[in-house]
C-alpha cells in the first residue's frame, strides 16, 4: 500500500517529498507523522525488491510487443550527490523507460564493468523473451569485457575513444581519430580488429557533424554499419532525458535527501513504476486523440510522460476518461514531438557516406 500511495504522491505534488505524499494519503491514521514514518520504513524496508517486482510490470507493459521487434536499451550513469546511479533504460518516443539499475555509493560518473554487470543481466532478465535488443552506450563503456558479454545475448552500438586502436585489413594499426573523416562525411569499416590484444571481428561508422566538428562520433557495432548506424546511436541521447525527468524537470530527486544506497535504489523503484505509469496513460490519452485537452501546443510538445502526468491531475476532478495503466504500445509513434514547426522545417544533417571496407 505505502507504494502505491507514494505514485499518487508523487503525482499530485510532483516531487520527491515524504511529508508532501502523506497529504494524499486515505487511511485510519490521524496523524501525519504516521503516514511519513510508514513511508520511510517502506523505503528501508530489505525485503522490498526492486529488481524482482518491477519486472513484471514491465514486461505487462511490453505484452503486445512481438517476436523478433527490435529495441533500443540505453545505458548510462547519472551522479547523484555521493552517489551514481547505473540504468539502462529503453527507448521509446523521445523519452526512455527505465528498465533496471543499481545505485552505488561512488565519486564519480565512471564506472567498471563489474560495476555496471548486474544492470546488464536484470535487463535481460526484465525484457520479455524474444525482443532483439540494441544496447545503447557512451565511450565511458568502451570495455573489452561488454564487447565479450554482448555476444550471443544482444547488439550494440558503443561510441568508442580517438585513440582506440583499429586493425584494418592488411593495412597497419592505427587509431580512431586518424580515421576521422572531413566534416560532414561519414565514413564506414567492416570486419575490423580493435585493441591490443584484437578483439573482433567489429563493424565501425565514423562520422564528423559539419556543426561540431571537434566532437565527432566513432561508433563500435557488432552488425554492418550503415548510417542507420548513426541514427540508432543518436536516440541513446533519450535517457539523458529520462533523468533529467527524475531531477529538476520532473521528480526533483535531488531533494530527497536519502543517504544510502539501497534507500535510493527503492525510491528510484517507486520513480520507474510512476515513469512506466504516466506514460502509459499519456499513450492513452494520445490514442484517444485528447492530448490538446492538456497540452497547449497544436503539435505535440509535451512527452507522453508529461501529458499521462497531466491528465491524472485533472481526470477525477474534471470527470475525464480513465485509461489502461501499463500497457505500451509497440507501433511508431504516431505524433513525434517537435519544439516548433519552424526548427522542423530545417534542413537535417545529410551525410556523405563511403564504405571503406
Amino acid at each position: 500500500m505505502p507504494l502505491a500511495w507514494a505514485v499518487v504522491g508523487l503525482c499530485f505534488t510532483r516531487k520527491v517529498s515524504l511529508p508532501g505524499w502523506s497529504e494524499v494519503v486515505i487511511s485510519a491514521a490521524k496523524f501525519a507523522s504516521s503516514h511519513v514514518r510508514r513511508f520511510a520504513r517502506w523505503l528501508n524496508n530489505e525485503a522490498v525488491k526492486p529488481a524482482k517486482w518491477y519486472p513484471y510490470l514491465l514486461r505487462t507493459a511490453l505484452k503486445d510487443w512481438p517476436t523478433g521487434q527490435r529495441v533500443l536499451v540505453a545505458l548510462d550513469t547519472s551522479v547523484l550527490g555521493p552517489f551514481v546511479i547505473i540504468r539502462t533504460s529503453l527507448v521509446y518516443r523521445g523519452r526512455a523507460i527505465p528498465v533496471a539499475w543499481r545505485m552505488l555509493r561512488h565519486a564519480s560518473a565512471t564506472v567498471s564493468f563489474n560495476d555496471y554487470k548486474p544492470v546488464l543481466e536484470r535487463t535481460l532478465e526484465a525484457l520479455p523473451q524474444g525482443l532483439v535488443i540494441v544496447l545503447l552506450a557512451d565511450r565511458g563503456f568502451l570495455h573489452k569485457e561488454l564487447i565479450r558479454f554482448a555476444k550471443n545475448r544482444f547488439h550494440y552500438r558503443i561510441r568508442v575513444t580517438g585513440d582506440t586502436q583499429v586493425y584494418l585489413p592488411n593495412h597497419p594499426v592505427t587509431s580512431v581519430s586518424c580515421l576521422c573523416p572531413p566534416a560532414g562525411h561519414a565514413h564506414f569499416y567492416h570486419n575490423v580488429h580493435i585493441f591490443g590484444p584484437r578483439l573482433g571481428p567489429v563493424h565501425l561508422a565514423l562520422a564528423c557533424p559539419e556543426d561540431h566538428t571537434d566532437d565527432p562520433w566513432f561508433i563500435v557495432s557488432d552488425e554492418p554499419t550503415d548510417l542507420t548506424t548513426l541514427n540508432e546511436y543518436g536516440l541513446r541521447f533519450d535517457i539523458e532525458e529520462n533523468f533529467l525527468d527524475d531531477k529538476s524537470n520532473g521528480f526533483q530527486v535531488q531533494a530527497s535527501k536519502l543517504d544510502e544506497p539501497e534507500t535510493l535504489s527503492r525510491l528510484f523503484f517507486i520513480l520507474a513504476i510512476a515513469t512506466l505509469y504516466f506514460t502509459s496513460v499519456g499513450v492513452g490519452v494520445v490514442r484517444a486523440r485528447v492530448r490538446r485537452w492538456v497540452d497547449i501546443h497544436w503539435d505535440r510538445g509535451m512527452s507522453y510522460l508529461k501529458i499521462g502526468w497531466a491528465w491524472l491531475r485533472q481526470q477525477y476532478r474534471r470527470g475525464w476518461y480513465r485509461f489502461s495503466p501499463y500497457w505500451l504500445d509497440p507501433l511508431p509513434d504516431p505524433e513525434p514531438a517537435i519544439a516548433s514547426r519552424c526548427k522542423a522545417a530545417l534542413p537535417k544533417q545529410q551525410w556523405i557516406a563511403s564504405f571503406l571496407c
